[in-house]
Formats: C-alpha cells, structure tokens, sequence
C-alpha cells in the first residue's frame, strides 16, 4: 500500500500552488508546501488557467494506455490523491484546496452525527436513498463549513460543469464568487473552455470537471473497450482545444481525483455472507468498498477483530480508525472537529483487488466493476499534465 504524500506530491499540493500563484496564502490554513512538480512560479506566468480534473485517471492506467498521447505527451509526472481516494474526498479538495484531514469528507458514505444519519454526501441522499440536502431543509455551507477554492483566488473564475450536476446543493456550496458554466459531453465542456477564456477581459482561472471516464470505468471496467475508446475521444477532442486556444496565453493542467482497478464477481464480498460480523455493526459501512469505516455495537471490539481476522484477513487490512490520522492518511495540521467521528472505530482496507459491500433494503445489487477508495497505486496515484496554449 502507498500513502498520500502531502509533503509535496500530492493534489493537495496541487492546489496549493495555484492558490500561490492565483491568489494568497490563508492565515489560518494548514501548512501544506506547494507541488514538487509544478510550483507557483511555473502557474503564474500565464494569463489564463485551466484546471480539468477527469473523474477517474489513473497515472499507471494512462502511461499503460496511451504511452504515446497527448497527455503523456505532456505528463510532468504522477501525484497522490488523498485517502479514501474517492470523489467525495478529493473534488473537496479541489473545489477548497483542504486536505480531507481539513474538510472532513471521508468518503462516498457518511455517516453525519449532525444529522443522525448516514449520507451519500455528494448528492446529500440518505444511505437508503430519499430526499437531497435542499429538499430536506438543510443548508450545505452550513452543515460542512468549507471554504471555496474561488474565494481564494485573486482573478475572476468559471466553474465549468456537467449540466445534470452543474446546480446540485454541493456544487453550489462550493461555488463561491466563481460564475457557473454547464454543459453537455466532453465536446461541450471544451467548448465552455474555450469560450470562457475567449470572453475574459483580464487574467481568468477556469476549473473544469469530468465524470464520464470514471462512470464507464463503474459499468464496463476500467480496462474495458469503452474505457479505453473513452480516453481517445478525450485526447482528440482536447487536442482540438489545444489548437483552438493556441496564442492564447494559457495554461491548461489537467489531473485527476483517483484512479481505478477493476474488481471480478468472486473478489467482492457480501457483508450478508457474514451475518456474525454484521451483527457488530451499529450503523452500515461507510466510506467506500475498498476502505470501509465500521461503527461498532458495544462491547464487541474483541469478537469484530477475531472475527475479521478469522473472515476477512486474507483480503482486508484491519486498523482502528484513530491509526488513520495517527499515520496521516487524511493530511496533517489540525483536523476537522469531526474528523474522528467520520471515519468509525475501524476501517477495513483493500488488499490487492477486494472489495466489500453491503446491502440494505431496497439497494440495487452492487454491479460496479471498476473501484476505488484503496491504497494500490491504481487507485491513489492520478498524472499530471501541462499544456501551454
């Protein structure tokens, strides 16, 4: 298993150097340096800035792939996500430049002591589905407290996303003074691109947003057909971009927030093949199914650790959850004031390509193929690539 590495290589870092270079540092915010690969001098010579983070892009995925494409091309190197590397955690932290020790989102599932229930929290939905955060009566910044990357950043900025998400409650809380752009295919969102640096009167950061790699990656397999004919529409319609933008002073960097591996039918577990173990658990899993966090009944710590031994240790590692944040899997600095109650009293992570799911009533069967949330270099380590326009 490989760490985050928040001393300089990580999307952590990333962001750190664009806020260097786009805005100011914050007083109060946790101490991380900037990346290794690219610092703030290398950003703050251009104009414009782009920043298109392709849901699922895998670095090893990527070289394994397309060796020879436009993104290897201009590959600076690879980076960490954060821990879980999963959507929820590093969109988080590329919409406020927090590592997760920071913002607190510790994974697809959640479980929210401030609600009295356990969330899907991108989409705000109860773990057995239902209403989102506005329907709901709740209000986003206030419940998560984040601060937007936008708010940071000192030129004025365009949140280029998908229609279907581009105005959901997270999005939103995470807006800040940033104008939104929606749109539909990849094809659109290079156009948005194009047109939002087009019409900018004076230096513009633009943060961009894909999901469409990582959603075929969950149906058909990373590894997949799709997948793979996915990436080379990727790299076509960008280098269309490239030309169309050449001249124009811009940068255009591109990552990731993880990468996947795909799991077969006889690597994932059922928690209701194992009602013993079940039984200890007060609340379902959180965090995802490959890092699951386990919120334990009363006195049965003892039975849990024998019995995840006895069941699950040729495919889990078993650590108590407070060994996360001692190791600094979620970053370092002062952490959320509920980061401990976020991530359970265990977590079980992945070995090698297991996965671990539970199903509730009234779940679709688990079908995804391509996973994430582990420690495995597919999953933790995303490239990152430089185009000057």
């Amino acid at each position: 298993m490989r760490y985050p590495d928040y001393q300089g290589g990580s999307i952590v870092n990333l962001m750190q150097s664009l806020i260097h270079a786009r805005g100011h540092r914050r007083p109060d915010a946790a101490p991380y340096p900037e990346a290794r690969l690219l610092p703030a001098s290398a950003i703050a010579k251009a104009r414009h800035v782009v920043l298109l983070v392709i849901d699922g892009l895998g670095d090893e995925w990527l070289r394994r792939h397309a060796p020879d494409g436009l993104l290897a091309r201009h590959r600076l190197g690879a980076l960490t996500s954060v821990f879980p590397p999963t959507t929820a955690s590093a969109i988080t932290t590329y919409l406020t430049g927090d590592a997760p020790q920071q913002h607190g989102m510790t994974g697809w599932h959640m479980w929210l002591g401030e609600l009295g229930a356990v969330l899907a929290v991108l989409p705000g939905t109860p773990r057995h589905g239902g209403s989102g955060y506005k329907q709901a009566g709740i209000d986003l910044r206030q419940l998560y407290g984040h601060r937007s990357l936008f708010a940071a950043l000192q030129t004025p900025s365009v949140m280029v996303s998908p229609h279907k998400i581009a105005r959901s409650d997270y999005n939103l809380a995470h807006l800040g003074p940033a104008s939104l752009q929606p749109f539909e295919g990849f094809d659109g969102l290079c156009r948005a691109v194009a047109k939002a640096l087009k019409r900018a009167r004076e230096p513009t950061t633009v943060y961009a947003y894909w999901p469409g790699l990582d959603a075929i990656g969950h149906a058909h397999g990373i590894e997949s057909p799709e997948a793979l004919a996915h990436l080379d529409a990727i790299e076509q319609a960008l280098d269309e971009l490239r030309q169309r933008l050449a001249g124009s002073d811009s940068l255009l960097l591109l990552s990731a927030d993880h990468g996947q591996l795909d799991v077969q039918p006889g690597q994932l577990i059922e928690l209701d093949t194992l009602p013993e173990l079940a039984d200890c658990l007060r609340i379902p899993l959180c965090g995802e199914p490959r890092a699951a966090y386990c919120y334990l009944r009363p006195d049965r710590a003892a039975r849990f650790e024998r019995l995840c031994v006895d069941q699950l240790g040729a495919d889990f590692e078993l650590l108590p959850s407070d060994t996360l944040i001692a190791r600094g899997l979620f970053g370092h600095g002062p952490p959320h004031p509920r980061l401990h109650e976020r991530i359970g009293d265990y977590c079980l992570l992945a070995r090698d390509r297991a996965a671990l799911h539970q199903h509730l009533l009234g779940d679709q069967p688990f079908k995804q193929i391509g996973v994430h949330g582990g420690l495995s270099s597919a999953e933790l380590m995303v490239p990152l690539c430089r185009i000057a326009l």
